[in-house]
């Protein structure tokens, strides 16, 4: 009969087993630590491009902001103008101006703040705030945007109160004589005519007087605001430069 030998396999250490285990520990790791490095990298870039696209919105801002300042002075003169000839005894020699500032001061559009906010919006709609990793930067960034909003709100108030002024005017001017102080694209327009106030406009004199006077006061509060916010959005975009290296 033919006897076969076994052969017998060696038995591998312990140690075999735990280098093995070590070196397939190392290389998942290692894997892990490198895709957290790209996507600290590619945030890191998302976060600098963000940045980046928020300053140019503040400084397209604070260019309308300082333009709104000098606008509202202008503004100030006109509604300051309306008061004082309306309510002067010789008002009826006046009345090409006051017609003239009757229509333009309600077209307030021009005087009022949209925000360069699409940057900011983008980025608390989608989370992406956590992306601004500088304290400094997000609190300032924050209360700027509330400042904002306070002006916009402030915006909407004067609005309400223009509106009721509008629906007073006919008690006190002649509204076909108003059309004749615009020209076909709607654009105010001074001419050379004296249309007459209202007979009896006196009546109504003082409840608008009160309504031109709420709207002079919300015209200084809205001007020191934006000076407030001016300066708030320069001082921004420092930190902004600063903390991102971006001078």
């Amino acid at each position: 009969m033919e006897v076969h030998a076994h052969t017998h396999t060696e038995r591998k250490k312990w140690t075999h087993y735990f280098w093995e285990f070590l070196m397939l520990f190392l290389a998942v790791f290692c894997g892990f630590l490198a895709e957290n490095q790209r996507e600290h990298m590619i945030e890191h870039q998302r976060e600098k491009q963000f940045i980046k696209s928020l300053i140019r919105d503040i400084e397209t801002d604070t260019t309308r902001i300082n333009e709104l300042i000098g606008g509202r002075i202008i503004r100030q003169e006109r509604l300051d103008s309306l008061l004082f000839l309306l309510n002067s005894d010789s008002a009826s020699h006046f009345t090409k101006e006051i017609y003239y500032l009757a229509v333009t001061i309600p077209r307030i559009n021009l005087f009022q703040l949209t925000p360069s906010d699409g940057t900011l919006q983008q980025l608390k709609n989608s989370g992406g705030l956590r992306l601004i990793r500088s304290r400094p930067s997000i609190d300032s960034l924050l209360k700027y945007d509330a400042a904002v909003r306070s002006l916009v709100r402030l915006d909407e108030q004067e609005q309400s109160i223009v509106n009721i002024e509008r629906e007073m005017a006919p008690k006190i001017l002649t509204g076909i004589e108003l059309l004749k102080f615009s020209d076909a694209e709607n654009i105010a327009l001074r001419t050379n005519l004296s249309p007459p106030l209202e007979p009896g406009y006196k009546n109504s004199l003082n409840e608008f007087n009160y309504r031109i006077v709420s709207v002079i006061n919300i015209n200084k509060g809205y001007r020191r605001e934006a000076k407030k916010i001016f300066k708030q959005a320069v001082n921004l975009l420092q930190v902004l430069k600063k903390e991102y290296h971006l001078e």
